[in-house]
């Protein structure tokens, strides 16, 4: 006996007054309501109901139960009726995973903005440098640089992430400044190392209109974008980074750009999130907020670059 069935059952019958009226309630037949009620007083060995041809009224033990089960019953509608709810509202807590360096710089300040029209979202946020499975860590949105995620999920591209070749004025003094490519030869240079893979990732150039790969002096790697940065920054050497994470240095001239008729942009910044339909509206609401603005970021930090 499914006894949550029966329950809600025996309690529609009471608020109902009658076995026709909550089997056309709970859209079954009377004979099957009235099978359950009696399923239920076999189960508890007492009556529930007298019932004669012309009434129906509650023994002291089903107006006992009946008692004791409705606001049960009630709390679970109400429970029911908010989580139906929260897909029509945009509060509530999104969950967020973003590599440390896009986090900080493009998603972080978005966040302030998305509850400044939405004061009822919060939101929980994971830095990480590694893929994460959005299924296994139960987040809604998540965000990488590279090449689209694979898997079962939807990505929306937002922008190209620009890398911009740079050094500390210290270094400079020191080292003199490149003026082509051939140049950086001559100096020291530090490089990422993708945190999934392990793989020290190539330097890269815009030259004629084609991407080139070159070979630099390196004398460091760092597996974040945020150790590479403070070691330019320290002048421990030359550093071509992500210009979204150098936009401040670029401005306050703690970072001078270098060689930039060759900026590039191969690996673009993806937004993934898991095939979903029910998807309550607060996500929805962020992933559209977020396509938006992300893209919008991107452009204008490239673009003051270039225009310097």
């Amino acid at each position: 006996m499914d006894k949550a069935r029966v329950i809600s059952l025996f309690i529609g019958v009471v608020r109902a007054k009658s076995f026709s009226q909550a089997a056309v309630d709970a859209g079954l037949t009377p004979q099957a309501v009235s099978k359950a009620v009696r399923q239920l007083e076999e189960h508890l060995g007492v009556r529930l109901f007298h019932r004669t041809t012309r009434s129906l009224s509650l023994t002291d033990e089903g107006a006992r139960l009946f008692e004791l089960a409705n606001p049960g019953l009630r709390l679970l509608d109400d429970a029911l009726e908010q989580i139906q709810s929260s897909r029509l509202d945009v509060e509530g807590l999104i969950r967020i995973a973003a590599p440390m360096s896009i986090g900080t710089a493009i998603i972080v300040p978005l966040l302030h903005e998305f509850q400044q029209r939405y004061p009822g979202a919060h939101f929980d946020m994971q830095l990480d440098d590694h893929f994460t499975d959005l299924v296994e860590s139960k987040i809604d949105v998540g965000f990488r640089a590279g090449s689209p995620p694979e898997r079962n999920l939807i990505s929306r591209k937002l922008g190209e992430m620009t890398l911009l070749t740079c050094a500390a004025p210290s270094y400079l003094k020191q080292h003199g400044t490149p003026k082509k490519m051939a140049d950086l030869a001559a100096h020291r240079c530090t490089g990422f190392r993708q945190p999934n893979t392990g793989r020290l990732l190539p330097w890269e150039f815009h030259v004629d209109g084609a991407t080139v790969y070159q070979d630099v002096p390196i004398v460091a790697s760092f597996n974040t974008v945020e150790g590479e940065l403070t070691a330019v920054m320290n002048g421990m050497g030359i550093g071509q980074m992500p210009i979204f994470m150098i936009e401040r240095e670029l401005a306050s001239g703690a970072l001078v750009p270098l060689l930039t008729s060759t900026i590039t942009a191969n690996n673009g910044v993806f937004m993934y999130y898991p095939q979903r339909t029910q998807m309550p509206l607060r996500v929805r609401h962020f992933i559209d907020f977020v396509a938006g603005q992300a893209p919008l970021r991107l452009q204008a930090q490239r673009r003051a670059v270039k225009g310097r």
